[in-house]
């Protein structure tokens, strides 16, 4: 990768295989700027290639300018400034003809404490996929601000009207409105939990707590609370099919996947909505079907998205419900699948391993 006396020592050396496996890109030189390690990623990112920027200056392989187009690397100086200085915060920089990319440095020194630059270390990072995670960003807090901004401003227009003419009213109409509010209060606190599970999902932290689950007796649960809220029992139908081998699962997150594919059929999709059960080479797996459309083909990559709604839909729900489901299932190590209008999903069987 370069000379023992600009790289530091045989106990500093990054090896090629090393910073290959880096996500993000790097680019090494030496005190007086000359490239001494570029990796695969890096070289993605700014179409330089390792034999043509090792050995070179980095002004002539890689000169990054900002927007203002003056020369980064003149800019940082490594040989100047304060002795102590060892890190240059991340900032958009781009090439000639190239995109945007995000530039962080580190100075080397050695001795650590006040010694000279002896190496200078950059990453970079494709600034278009930190742009995307922004508007994420932003598209999360706007479709959270709609949400609840609707039950919110309902819950405070009924309270604020019963403060202020409860005399005017009858029983029966302040009963209608405080029934209001508390649907409306079900409604924020119900997108809290979805938002909460979505950030255990994305953050790695969901816990499985696995016991036997009776995965026909569930689907059973969950038609049983339905048809007591009211839904013709003709709606649903269970096929079991076969010999189910023992299921080792989180209950109450099952529970949870069941509960969000049977409304999804029932919302948006027609007709009777189908359950069925059955063993596969590797577990057991379930579908959920109605007799609607379903999701077309050229929409079936983005259901499993936060906030989707297919078919311009805006009936109920966040659009979170299909995200944690795929989640929750992944979570067990099973995978999940849609065509058309059926949901099929799939978790492996067989006892956990205690540690």
């Amino acid at each position: 990768m370069g000379d023992d006396d600009t790289s530091g020592g045989a106990s500093r050396v990054l090896t090629s295989v090393d910073v290959d496996e880096l996500p993000d890109g790097l680019v090494v030189t030496d005190r007086d700027g000359v490239v001494i390690e570029i990796n695969r990623a890096a070289s993605r990112l700014t179409g330089v290639t390792r034999a043509a920027a090792v050995g070179k200056a980095i002004t002539d392989v890689l000169p990054f300018r900002d927007q203002d187009g003056r020369e980064w690397w003149k800019w940082l100086d490594p040989q100047g400034g304060l002795s102590i200085r060892t890190r240059q915060p991340e900032r958009a920089l781009h090439l000639p003809g190239r995109q945007e990319l995000l530039v962080a440095a580190r100075l080397v020194r050695e001795p650590e404490r006040g010694g000279p630059v002896a190496r200078v270390v950059i990453t970079l990072r494709d600034a278009a996929a930190r742009a995307r995670l922004e508007r994420s960003r932003a598209d999360l807090v706007s479709t959270v601000a709609h949400e609840l901004r609707s039950p919110l401003t309902s819950v405070k227009g009924f309270t604020a009207t019963l403060l202020s003419k409860w005399d005017r009213f009858t029983e029966a109409q302040k009963l209608v409105m405080l029934e209001t509010v508390n649907s409306d209060a079900d409604r924020v606190t119900r997108l809290i939990t979805e938002l909460l599970d979505v950030s255990r999902i994305e953050s790695g932290r969901v816990q499985i707590q696995r016991q036997v689950v009776d995965i026909p007796a569930r689907v059973r649960r969950i038609i049983a609370g339905r048809v007591a809220a009211g839904e013709p029992g003709e709606r649903f139908a269970l096929e079991v099919r076969g010999e189910l081998p023992e299921t080792w699962l989180d209950q109450d997150k099952i529970d949870q996947i069941l509960a969000n594919l049977l409304e999804n059929a029932v919302r948006h999709g027609q007709g009777t909505v189908t359950i069925v059960v059955e063993p596969v080479q590797w577990g057991v797996a379930v579908s959920v079907r109605d007799q609607g459309e379903g999701v077309a083909p050229d929409l079936v990559a983005r259901v499993f998205r936060q906030f989707w709604r297919g078919n311009g839909r805006r009936r109920g729900g966040a659009g979170l419900g299909l995200f944690i489901v795929k989640g929750l299932v992944e979570a067990h190590g099973g995978t999940i699948s849609v065509q058309g209008s059926e949901f099929r999903f799939t978790v492996p069987t067989g006892a956990p391993e205690f540690a």
